[in-house]
């Protein structure tokens, strides 16, 4: 799974971005519901730079879909870019418990960085330790 967040984009890659968020806006505006959309969108956001916007569409997806553990992990990842830690911790710990288990993408996802250094992130370590001796 790529991060959300890209490289340096070029002038053009950041028009094109725009462009298609726009686009992406205006379907979802007219289908509030359209899981894809949302995705796409929430996705965009984060890549511009847009943290609290890509939050936004993420809390909205939670409510569509709350036992998609993708969406919830999507979730923590906006907390942590927003530092908003303690909810990130939460939403990170209900996505292992509806069966996320990419752990080597968790444990380098940069989306993540803010939270793996935060003192909560040392229980979900613990946590994800103990799942994976029990996966072997």
């Amino acid at each position: 799974m790529p991060s959300k967040r890209s490289k340096k984009m070029t002038r053009e890659q950041e028009r094109n971005l725009d462009i298609e968020i726009g686009f992406l806006e205006g379907v979802v505006r007219r289908d509030p519901g359209y899981i894809d959309a949302l995705q796409i969108l929430g996705d965009n956001y984060t890549r511009r730079g847009r943290f609290e916007d890509g939050l936004k569409v993420d809390e909205q997806l939670v409510r569509l879909r709350p036992g998609d553990a993708l969406v919830h992990y999507n979730l923590a990842c906006s907390y942590s870019l927003t530092e908003q830690f303690e909810s990130a911790a939460v939403a990170l710990n209900r996505a292992l418990d509806l069966g996320y288990r990419d752990f080597k993408w968790l444990s380098k996802d940069p989306d993540l960085a803010k939270l793996r250094k935060h003192p909560l992130y040392k229980k979900i370590r613990a946590r994800i330790k103990a799942m994976e001796i029990k996966i072997l």
